[in-house]
């Protein structure tokens, strides 16, 4: 079965075609998702690829937590996609991608993902047959606290993802049992979010439509402008 994946939660924008025999074509740009060009990006990437869109069997969609515009649009794009085409959808954490693709780690693998406002996202995860399997939740954090934290884990850690790259100095502190992956895995490539969720497609383990939405973690910049404005001046 032929799958289309799309990832928009960091500031680039991935989408790629994929079968269980394999990828098929994939397109990055460095750059946020746009409402009015990711659209025509899959309809070329179809293209390229020789293919229609009644092709596709199945969309894939990363949920985040990444940039709230850029997420919500490939979101979006997903659902009304597979709602158009009556095909099922699959939505996984961004960071679960991320992890994934460092999943032959022996190493306790730290999906590290940039959330701006001097903070990171983050997810812990052990190497399993097949993938990743993560431990706990979602953590959106300061550098220093992950750091911390790293410290106190007292093991082996290599630390993927732009959130890593970017706060890599400051990550450092933890000590000298921490790694960091290569520049190339640090984002959410649709190409990998294909290879997790074809498994899923094939188990038959979709998900509804509206279940499929954008994991935040924390309120948007809108929400804080909001909030301090309905609680006035400080005294």
């Amino acid at each position: 079965m032929i799958v289309l994946g799309i990832d928009t939660a960091t500031n680039h924008t991935s989408i790629a075609l994929g079968s269980e025999q394999g990828p098929i074509a994939d397109a990055r740009v460095a750059a946020p998702a746009k409402q009015d060009e990711l659209v025509p990006a899959i309809e070329t990437l179809l293209g390229w690829a020789g293919l229609e869109l009644r092709q596709v069997a199945g969309i894939a969609v990363g949920l985040g937590p990444g940039r709230y515009t850029g997420l919500r649009i490939g979101v979006e794009v997903g659902k009304t996609l597979a709602q158009v085409s009556r095909v099922p959808i699959v939505g996984i954490a961004s960071l679960d991608v991320v992890a994934f693709g460092v999943g032959t780690s022996r190493r306790l693998i730290a999906a590290v993902l940039d959330a701006r406002r001097d903070e990171v996202f983050v997810g812990f995860y052990r190497s399993v047959p097949g993938g990743v399997m993560r431990e706990g939740g979602y953590e959106v954090i300061a550098p220093e606290g992950l750091a911390a934290e790293l410290e106190a884990r007292a093991e082996d850690v290599l630390l993927v993802g732009d959130g890593a790259i970017l706060y890599r100095s400051r990550l450092e502190r933890a000590g000298s049992r921490i790694a960091f992956a290569p520049a190339a895995l640090a984002y959410p490539w649709a190409s990998a979010l294909v290879e997790v969720a074809v498994p899923r497609f094939i188990r038959e383990e979709t998900d509804h439509l509206t279940d499929v939405v954008p994991l935040y973690l924390r309120k948007t910049d809108a929400e804080i402008a909001w909030d301090h404005r309905a609680r006035g001046p400080s005294s």
